[in-house]
């Protein structure tokens, strides 16, 4: 056999590398998402999915109230929930793109940081068309169509609506306002946020019969550390109100004074026999002399025990203690 491989045998080789035989499939290659260590996550999954499922709720209210205001169906539902940097946002921004900008109100205090909202022109044209009586047709819009000054405005008309139905999406962790601010119609020419800056992105898709588009939310960090911290609060408030106090209920209560009833038995009398007895006349009982007695506090039996004398006083050694709660009884073994 010869020590040098032929051309042919080195050709053969490579195809067999990178050309593996149909009937030996190649190995499924597992797939690694890339981390960028010079800037770490500071969202948990669990946070993004809280996120997540606050605006699938505003997706929903958001959905009834497009419907009502263009009075046509759209599927409005949440594609992607993600934590990047800012630059990120701003770099796929193009000349001449509207954004719109909201402000969290908490407390009756508005954050200096604003919510940044972006939408896709094909879906608010539509929009548009649809609110003046058309069908909402963009086919034939131009990839750089311009707003003009009666689209700013029905632009802003229809975000600052949208805006003031986000607040409702977190009533199930705090209560909160966004208030709409402004529409800025060259956005790369203002820094609205620090390029560094972390935010979360929340992108929902709109979905007409004819058009579709996006609405794009970006959440800058600061908002959402003052969100999480009022979250924190309500929490702690929560769970203090929900603390357990029976100790020093307890304690208050233990000097207090109860009525006990012993009840030896009972029995049924006419009306007429109740009247006509007399010192000395026995009562059947049905009871035998050394049977328990039942002690009551209020309608309810606590203790059970037999009759007896203490001291020249008429008493009751308790023998049987009832738990209420449970229907159950212990045994005093004493």
């Amino acid at each position: 056999m010869a020590d040098v491989l032929s051309q042919a045998q080195i050709d053969a080789l490579i195809n067999a590398q990178f050309n593996p035989e149909p009937n030996q499939p190649a190995e499924p290659k597992e797939k690694y998402q890339k981390y960028d260590f010079r800037s770490p996550r500071k969202y948990t999954k669990e946070r993004l999915k809280m996120i997540n499922g606050v605006f699938d709720n505003f997706s929903k209210v958001l959905n009834t109230r497009i419907n009502g205001l263009v009075h046509a169906n759209c599927e409005v539902e949440v594609d992607s929930v993600d934590e990047q940097r800012y630059f990120e946002f701003s770099n796929a921004l193009l000349e001449g793109e509207v954004v719109s900008l909201a402000y969290l109100r908490l407390e009756g205090e508005r954050e200096d940081t604003p919510v940044i909202i972006l939408a896709s022109p094909s879906v608010m044209i539509s929009m548009f068309d649809r609110l003046m009586g058309g069908l909402g047709d963009v086919s034939d819009l131009p990839a750089d169509y311009a707003y003009t000054n009666v689209d700013l405005a029905l632009y802003q008309h229809l975000i600052s609506d949208f805006v003031s139905l986000m607040g409702g999406s977190w009533e199930n962790y705090v209560h909160l306002d966004f208030e709409f601010g402004r529409v800025e119609t060259n956005p790369t020419l203002v820094q609205i946020i620090g390029v560094e800056e972390t935010v979360v992105m929340i992108s929902i898709n709109i979905k007409f019969s004819n058009t579709s588009g996006r609405l794009d939310i970006c959440m800058p960090d600061e908002v959402l550390t003052t969100i999480f911290t009022a979250i924190s609060k309500r929490n702690a408030a929560l769970r203090k109100q929900l603390e357990d106090h029976s100790d020093e209920i307890y304690y208050h209560l233990s000097d207090s004074t109860l009525e006990i009833t012993a009840e030896l038995g009972r029995a049924t009398l006419r009306l007429r026999d109740l009247y006509n007895l007399n010192v000395g006349d026995v009562i059947d009982m049905n009871m035998k002399k050394d049977s328990a007695v039942s002690l009551r506090i209020g309608d309810k039996q606590w203790f059970s025990g037999l009759m007896g004398m203490d001291d020249k006083h008429v008493a009751v050694k308790i023998q049987d203690v009832y738990h209420i709660e449970g229907g159950s009884k212990q045994e005093d073994e004493q």
